[in-house]
């Protein structure tokens, strides 16, 4: 007897194989028969008929590690029917925590249900909240390089690499999935190649993945590229590109080159593959516009600089100097943490600076100075037609490049880019609608595919003896609701959401039940 049965739907398998009508049996969190069902017993049924199956989404490019400990249900993500989050991206990870590593700024104000400092205490708390999703959690280079050496922007001493590198061979031992650089964040920005390729030589042993939010998405994209290969190439390591883009309407040109030199890679044998998000601006911490020299030092030495008259012409001259009006028009205000400055959550910013009365780069430094660089920014810069063809590549997968939110609670009251609430079910409406890759391309991208590229190998694809992450989608309905201008709205159409065979979505609606696991 089945313990949950899923009949009448239309079954894409993960693997890019056409649709099969198909029944899922379940027997505890494993898949133990798929096909016609239709005599079998269970204890539950459920009728999926005129609806697509598939296995859980995997999101390959999360940054829920902290926000999970608060809210372990993830509605954001289950309501996309995301089953696994990969964490830790970026070179930001909630674990280790050591030295002068704080965390990003949005993780900083939050209370947590205990303390934890390794990888090994961060997932017993973990595991203790019983989250609703999967999770992997990559070591943050940020992490470890700030916890060993600080904010210097200086090459590590042969002394604080070995400790970096001590430090991350016991994380990866401890469960973490492989190293993740953010290089153009304080302090990795200051990190040569040749401490990356060591690091990665680390975790190329124990067979593990590096990432890399590269140095470059815009006009140094290419060179970028080649570092991130080469890291590959030198290591021995499998490499993962994060969100694949070209910034800047100058730099859209640059995606040719781009592409032929990753797939030159791959032809030549280097594991890499990338991700990318369906949408067409970023966000991230509104100073990662700052010079490098200014960004030197930690938060408390950023903004004495920011708070220092002299030192602040500086920067705003440089600031000036580098970007024209056309930029200022492109960004958006995102999270801010003064509450003087909520009301500017979502406006564009050109819509602040004349509130303030002040030119936009001026706005710009008031917010960060006043949000003692807690504020977000949202950074339309890509192209439309770009985004699509980096998505029909073949080794490019979805990552949604966010956190975990929630229409109420503690993680209801900041203002995150939409791709929180609807990146998965937004690429699926593409799909359906025949904007990029066809419907059972777009599953195996959402898959199998992520469960290669990190080694999940009992997920991924629905067959039998893997375990029991499965997906119902209504294809007419599904589709993404969340706005920039509103962006806590849960996505439609994803009507069960099955972890590790625990139905913790039914008709759209959450369960309660709880079932995911950290994975090694």
């Amino acid at each position: 007897m089945f313990d949950l049965k899923i009949t009448g739907g239309q079954l894409l398998d993960g693997t890019g194989g056409p649709a099969v009508r198909a029944d899922v049996g379940v027997v505890g969190d494993r898949i133990a028969d798929v096909g016609d069902l239709s005599g079998a017993e269970a204890r539950s049924s459920i009728d999926a008929a005129g609806k697509t199956l598939c296995p859980g989404f995997v999101d390959v490019h999360s940054h829920s590690d902290a926000y999970l400990l608060i809210e372990p249900s993830a509605p954001s993500k289950i309501h996309q029917g995301v089953t696994t989050e990969v964490c830790g991206n970026c070179g930001a990870s909630a674990a280790p925590r050591v030295g002068r590593y704080p965390m990003p700024s949005d993780w900083r104000d939050k209370k947590y249900p205990g303390p934890w400092t390794t990888v090994s205490e961060y997932r017993a708390l973990l595991e203790q909240v019983r989250p609703a999703v999967n999770v992997v959690l990559l070591i943050g280079h940020n992490a470890i390089r700030a916890g060993v050496l600080g904010y210097e922007g200086r090459p590590a001493t042969d002394s604080e690499f070995k400790a970096m590198a001590d430090l991350l061979a016991r994380s990866l031992d401890e469960g973490g999935a492989g190293l993740s650089t953010g290089l153009i964040y304080s302090p990795g920005m200051f990190a040569p190649p040749e401490e990356i390729i060591g690091l990665a030589q680390v975790v190329a042993q124990r067979g593990k993945i590096y990432t890399s939010h590269m140095r470059s998405e815009g006009a140094r994209l290419i060179e970028a590229i080649e570092e991130t290969l080469n890291i590959g190439r030198q290591s021995g390591v499998r490499v993962q590109i994060s969100h694949l883009k070209t910034s800047g309407r100058k730099n859209w040109h640059l995606l040719d080159a781009a592409l032929d030199k990753i797939r030159r890679a791959r032809n030549e044998g280097i594991e890499v593959a990338s991700d990318r998000y369906p949408y067409t601006a970023a966000c991230t911490d509104l100073d990662v516009i700052l010079p490098d020299w200014a960004s030197e030092g930690g938060r408390e030495v950023v903004l004495k600089r920011l708070r220092d008259p002299q030192t602040r012409k500086r920067i705003r001259d440089e600031l000036a100097a580098s970007r024209d009006a056309l930029y200022w028009e492109s960004v958006t205000v995102g999270t801010t943490h003064h509450p003087a400055n909520r009301s500017f959550q979502g406006l564009p910013l050109i819509r602040v600076a004349k509130e303030l009365s002040l030119e936009p780069v001026d706005a710009v430094l008031h917010l960060m100075d006043s949000d003692e660089l807690h504020t977000g920014g949202i950074f339309f810069g890509m192209s439309e037609d770009n985004l699509w063809r980096i998505l029909r590549e073949p080794y490019v997968m979805l990552g949604s490049d966010a956190s975990i939110r929630s229409p109420d609670g503690p993680l209801s009251q900041d203002h995150p880019h939409p791709r929180a609430y609807g990146s998965f079910p937004r690429f699926l409406r593409a799909a359906l609608d025949g904007k990029t890759v066809a419907l059972p391309e777009a599953i195996r991208k959402m898959t199998s595919l992520p469960a290669s590229q990190f080694g999940l190998k009992d997920r991924g694809v629905l067959v039998v003896g893997k375990k029991a992450d499965i997906v119902v989608f209504d294809p007419a309905e599904v589709r993404d609701t969340a706005t920039f201008e509103k962006p806590h709205q849960f996505a439609k159409g994803i009507d069960l959401v099955v972890v590790n065979g625990a139905v913790t979505i039914q008709d759209g609606r959450m369960t309660g039940k709880r079932a995911g696991m950290f994975l090694e």
